[in-house]
Order: structure tokens, then sequence, then C-alpha cells
């Protein structure tokens, strides 16, 4: 259960992080935002982070072996590395239409995972 419970806080932490990281690049989009300066998005961006660390924290803290949780810092690290990329990869097909998913990205991807099975080989 605390595997499910880790996983689900890190795969929220991560949608809040994309936010932070790289939703402000379409608020030129947006007529309400069309001429925030670059602190307001900076501090935007920081109210939105606040909320990735809300969950990133509790993950690593009910994840991690060292505090009964399932996982050993690698392999909490690996998984946070893989949601992260999914998350983005989502997100930009969803908001950047001009971004498009290639080959190579599904290669890179395919290592990804070779990366997860070896991080949790025993």
């Amino acid at each position: 259960m605390k595997s499910y419970i880790t996983i689900g806080l890190l795969l929220l932490s991560n949608i809040f992080m994309t936010l932070a990281w790289y939703g402000h690049l379409k608020f030129k989009s947006l007529k309400w935002f069309e001429n925030t300066s670059l602190v307001t998005i900076i501090l935007i961006s920081w109210g939105l982070a606040l909320f990735e660390y809300c969950f990133q924290v509790p993950a690593n803290k009910i994840g991690f072996q060292g505090n009964g949780g399932p996982f050993s810092l690698m392999q909490l690290k690996v998984i946070q590395e893989v949601i992260t990329l999914v998350v983005f990869v989502f997100f930009s097909m969803l908001f950047f239409k001009n971004e498009s998913f290639r080959w190579n990205h599904a290669v890179g991807f395919l290592f990804l995972i070779l990366a997860v099975y070896f991080i949790f080989k025993k």
C-alpha cells in the first residue's frame, strides 16, 4: 500500500513541478498573463512549486526504506525521474501542439525502462 501512496504522491508532485517549470511558457497565449513581468512569473512558479514539495516530501518520507517504506533511495530517485518524464511528455503533447513524440524519444524511454529494471534488480 505504501508503494501506491508513494507513487501517487510523486505523480501529483510532478504535475505541479511540470506546471511550475514549463507552464509559464504558455502564459503569453493567455490574455490575462500577456503583460506579466518575469518577477510575477517567478512568484507564480514558486507558488506552484510549493504544492510540488507538499507532495514530494511526504512521498519520499513514506516510500523510503529507512522510514519503513518499500523503496531504497536509488529506487525512489529512478521512480521520480520516470514519472517526471512521463508527466512531461503528456504535458508537452497536450499544451504544446508543435512538439512531437519521435522515435528517438521512444528509444530513450526504452532505456529508462531498462534503468528501472536494473535499479530494482536484486
